[in-house]
């Protein structure tokens, strides 16, 4: 699965994507987490949970375009998966392949390991004392993921663990498998 995720995910990238520039990206990114940091008044906790929510919110949107470019089938298991947000997603969307790595014996939990990250290009965190322990400055991507996972019938739990920006050696995001939704039909709808 791993090489043909890697071939779909470059295909997607050159052929199917509209593309924009990076550097517009970062900017624009870093002054909503700016802006964020403001509103809140420096705290960093509920920065953190805004960029998650608005991750969030993104990531069910933004799972259509994936079904839909990528022609992806189901997923055989909870590994397929991770593959696919790796290799497909990530350079669909942003041009970037994370590691997949760190694996749990139960096969519930693995980390994505950013090389790079275009998000936290030119970023510079406060230097308040508090920023480098507490703001999870690429948030959004935790939720874009959860979101996303949450719309395909996975209940995933996402978390930055170590980031570049607070003088980590890798930027680390976690994700762990809660349970597999069911499909429910709404109260008074029948087939």
């Amino acid at each position: 699965m791993s090489k043909a995720s890697r071939t779909v995910g470059e295909d997607i990238w050159k052929n199917k994507v509209d593309k924009i520039n990076a550097e517009l990206l970062t900017l624009t990114y870093g002054s909503i987490v700016a802006q964020l940091c403001k509103d809140f008044e420096g705290d960093y906790i509920k920065v953190n949970k805004q960029l998650e929510k608005m991750g969030y919110n993104i990531g069910q949107r933004l799972i259509e375009e994936f079904l839909a470019k990528s022609n992806a089938g189901r997923c055989t298991n909870f590994r397929d998966t991770a593959e696919m947000i790796s290799k497909v997603g990530f350079k669909m969307f942003l041009n970037i392949t994370p590691t997949v790595d760190n694996w749990t014996h139960d096969n519930k939990q693995f980390s994505l390991i950013f090389d790079e990250n275009p998000l936290a290009e030119f970023v510079e965190l406060p230097d308040d004392g508090r920023a480098h322990r507490e703001l999870w400055y690429s948030n959004i991507l935790a939720g874009v993921i959860r979101g996303a996972l949450e719309m395909v019938q996975l209940q995933v739990e996402t978390e930055f663990v170590n980031d570049l920006l607070q003088g980590a050696e890798y930027t680390e995001l976690r994700v762990k498998l809660v349970k597999v939704l069911e499909d429910e039909i709404p109260a008074g709808e029948d087939y």
